[in-house]
């Protein structure tokens, strides 16, 4: 677990990990204009499967945020705003249970 005063390293070396990123901001921007500012895309997911909240899929150095169709929006937010955070090395507590993030 990562407490929210620890700072991250990021886990992958993209063009995203030279970019400083506040937890406040992470957390308190839109979402629509925090991916437009990233320059993320943000992709519906094929896999319906309700227990898959999302996934960010590491290509070189873009980013794809992949989330489920039909996710409610607060689940949504909260879920990509967590991946993200994970991704970029943004020092953010971690989700409640059940959620859980893996790496593959």
């Amino acid at each position: 677990m990562t407490r929210h005063d620890e700072a991250q390293t990021p886990k992958w070396t993209t063009n995203y990990a030279q970019k400083v990123l506040s937890p406040q901001h992470l957390l308190d921007a839109p979402l629509p204009e925090l991916l437009a500012e990233l320059d993320i895309t943000l992709d519906e997911s094929s896999i319906t499967d309700p227990s898959f909240t999302g996934a960010v899929v590491v290509t070189g150095d873009c980013l794809i945020l992949s989330m489920r169709p039909g996710q409610p929006d607060s689940e949504r937010d909260a879920v990509a705003r967590a991946l993200l955070g994970r991704v970029l090395g943004v020092p953010l507590s971690p989700l409640p249970e059940p959620y859980r993030m893996s790496e593959v």
